[in-house]
């Protein structure tokens, strides 16, 4: 078996990514509306899912999909190729130290952290307008549309307010990706290790339905530890971006007004789409790219 290598890791990131939109946006779309609208607009997810569906059709659950098509492709590859080079990299200095097994790949939990937090930031810097411009997309509605595509908003919103504008909420998108990814690719990871070695077998043996398993888990792992973060993303990504449109100076100021209107709850709307999404998404995302780097693993790249 041929070595691995960043552009397989990105290749088969991609491949995971593409998944992970495909699988989960539908869900997406709810929770972003679920988070960003009034307080009361909606009664449950189930109320917001028909609102859509009666009011702007099926299609509608698939709003804004070319950006993260995109996007979410770029920046799950951009994920797993910052990830598994952290994680080679740690490797090679578990062999130097005599720890972590005979190749160095055996990560302690804090390694593992360590790897995924690195993937976090990298990712970021593309995920925050990516999902800027998605969330944009979301919130519209049939009539009296702004934007008409992810090309048109970025034009003008690049016209009107500069990259600042395009960056909108990225303070918190970052902070938002470093815990996240950090949890997420320790959850996945030390679950892959447990299952290799009570097994005693080798990465590329641990079947599929393990390893949605344990992206289903991953996904999990990250949410709980997210979600009211997510939250203040979108609140700040579908903020005005100057005058009385403008409700929030700043990420703390957003998480002072949420906590002071809504209290508690205002920090978890959305959650049950998101927790019904997760499993099907994150699933399909690791699969995929376990899948995909088994695939290249004998191709010459």
């Amino acid at each position: 078996m041929s070595k691995s290598s960043p552009v397989k890791d990105i290749l088969a990131g991609t491949s995971g990514g593409i998944a992970q939109v495909l699988v989960g946006q539908p869900f997406d779309i709810v929770k972003v509306r679920m988070q960003t609208a009034p307080k009361g607009t909606y009664s449950g997810m189930l109320s917001c899912a028909g609102g859509i569906l009666r009011n702007e059709g099926p299609l509608a659950f698939y709003k804004g999909t070319l950006s993260p098509l995109l996007g979410i492709g770029v920046c799950v590859s951009i994920q797993f190729g910052a990830v598994e080079s952290a994680k080679r990299w740690l490797a090679r200095r578990n062999v130097a130290a005599g720890r972590g097994g005979p190749d160095g790949k055996m990560l302690s939990g804090g390694q593992l952290i360590t790897a995924g937090v690195i993937a976090g930031l990298s990712n970021g810097v593309v995920s925050g307008p990516v999902e800027h411009i998605r969330i944009r997309l979301q919130i519209q509605g049939n009539e009296n549309k702004i934007y008409n595509g992810p090309w048109d908003a970025v034009r003008k919103i690049y016209k009107n307010y500069g990259i600042a504008g395009i960056y909108k909420g990225q303070v918190v998108t970052l902070y938002r990706e470093a815990v996240g990814y950090g949890i997420y690719f320790w959850a996945y990871e030390r679950l892959v290790q447990r299952h290799m070695a009570s097994r005693g077998i080798k990465r590329n043996e641990v079947s599929p339905g393990y390893a949605v398993l344990f992206g289903a888990a991953a996904g999990y792992a990250l949410w709980a530890f997210i979600y009211p973060i997510d939250v203040i993303k979108s609140r700040m990504q579908t903020d005005g971006f100057a005058g009385e449109s403008k409700k929030y100076k700043s990420t703390l100021d957003c998480v002072r007004k949420v906590w002071r209107n809504e209290g508690i709850n205002g920090f978890s709307r959305g959650l049950i789409p998101t927790l019904i999404r997760s499993p099907f998404a994150n699933g399909a995302t690791f699969v995929f790219f376990e899948l995909a780097s088994r695939a290249l693993a004998n191709v010459d790249i």
